[in-house]
């Protein structure tokens, strides 16, 4: 099927608002993209049998400028921890790499069904508030007392708080994630911020160091479904492997160009209250998904 140069319109209106969410939530898009690129994807009629790689290859392309206009942004903040960010990167190419191949070889019916279940899974987190409880001072027995000695106070001892891991705890995080990130087109924002914040790393610099963190699995993530998708012959016109360059054009446009502004309302606005409103709605955009393709 030819491109209609009115989708682009479309393409673009999508770029905004997924690149103002993805700077604001640190969501870095692709839970919104990979849903309405299958549908839209479906519309245009590709076949069933490459609409969600597609969707999962051209969502992972178009992370990428927005990412970096995230990132920097959060950056100018201070926001972003460049340490965990370098330490993380080289197990998020491997298990990214990885995952674009296991999806190679996977059907349509499976990464549908993952999707939905990934974006149910972090929508539970999201609105229920599923995380571990903070850490907090426990007291120890002190010694018997006399009757006649003055009352005391039973000594604190501080249980110590959950940190960052070491490297290799880093990287294992980094592989995982990518490996999972790839199979659903999305940045990882969302497990980093989980797993950030259960470290008592503070929440804006949770969604800063993701916005770092979305760059180098939406790369790996794109290098490897183009690769796998150049052995498919059968893919339509204006595609690179599985990327569809209208679509990755279309809203890597304005999503660039939003994701900042995004990035600034997110040190005004009530960020954790808006997510669990957006995960609402992208529980539903994902069943809309299943049931379209």
């Amino acid at each position: 099927m030819l491109f209609d140069p009115t989708y682009l319109l479309i393409y673009l209106a999508v770029g905004v608002f997924v690149g103002f969410f993805a700077g604001l939530l640190g969501i870095g898009g692709g839970a919104v993209m990979v849903p309405v690129l299958s549908i839209m994807f479906v519309k245009f009629g590709f076949s069933n049998e490459h609409v969600i790689h597609m969707a999962l290859a051209t969502s992972l392309a178009t992370i990428l400028p927005g990412a970096f206009a995230s990132a920097r942004a959060h950056h100018a903040h201070g926001a972003v921890n460049w340490r965990v960010v370098k330490q993380m990167t080289p197990g998020i190419l491997v298990g990214t790499l990885a995952g674009t191949v296991f999806a190679y070889f996977s059907s349509t019916t499976f990464l549908k069904y993952f999707f939905v279940g990934f974006i149910c899974f972090l929508a539970a987190q999201l609105i229920f508030s599923i995380k571990p409880a903070p850490d907090a001072p426990s007291a120890e027995k002190s010694p018997q007392q006399l009757p006649l000695d003055p009352p005391q106070t039973p000594p604190q001892r501080t249980v110590p708080n959950r940190t960052l891991p070491g490297q290799a705890g880093l990287l294992l995080f980094g592989a995982l994630m990518g490996f999972a990130s790839s199979l659903a087109g999305i940045g990882g924002a969302v497990l980093t911020i989980t797993f950030l914040s259960w470290c008592n790393v503070k929440i804006h610099e949770a969604i800063g160091t993701s916005s770092a963190v979305g760059f180098p699995i939406a790369l790996a993530g794109t290098v490897g479904y183009v690769i796998t998708g150049l052995t498919d012959h059968n893919l339509p016109q204006w595609s690179v492997g599985y990327v569809y360059l209208p679509a990755f054009i279309g809203i890597a446009i304005t999503s660039f160009l939003v994701a900042p502004l995004g990035a600034k309302a997110a040190h005004r606005l009530p960020v954790a209250t808006l997510k669990k409103v957006f995960m609402v709605f992208l529980v539903g955009l994902a069943i809309k998904m299943v049931v379209s393709v």
